[in-house]
C-alpha cells in the first residue's frame, strides 16, 4: 500500500491496492484511509466466492440485487 498510496498523493491519480487483503475492515481501512482508490481481490475471491456478499454484511451494508434475482433470496 505505500507505494499506491505515494502514486496517489504524488501524481494525483487513481490507484488501486491489491496483496494479502483478506479481511472487509483491512479492506475498508484502505479506501477510507485515502491510500488508494480501489482495493482489488484475486486469490481471496478464488478461496471465497462471496466474499463480497460476506464484507457487505461484516461492514453492515446491506447488497442491493436486481429484481430478477429477489426470488434467490
Amino acid at each position: 500500500m505505500p507505494l499506491a498510496a505515494r502514486i496517489r498523493r504524488e501524481a494525483g491519480v487513481a490507484t488501486g491496492a491489491v496483496g494479502l487483503i483478506v479481511e472487509p475492515e483491512q479492506a475498508e481501512q484502505i479506501v477510507a484511509g485515502g491510500e488508494a482508490d480501489l482495493v482489488l481481490l484475486g486469490r481471496e475471491l478464488l478461496r471465497d466466492p462471496y466474499w463480497p456478499r460476506r464484507a457487505a454484511a461484516s461492514l453492515g451494508a446491506g447488497p442491493s440485487w436486481p429484481d430478477q434475482y429477489a426470488r434467490a433470496f
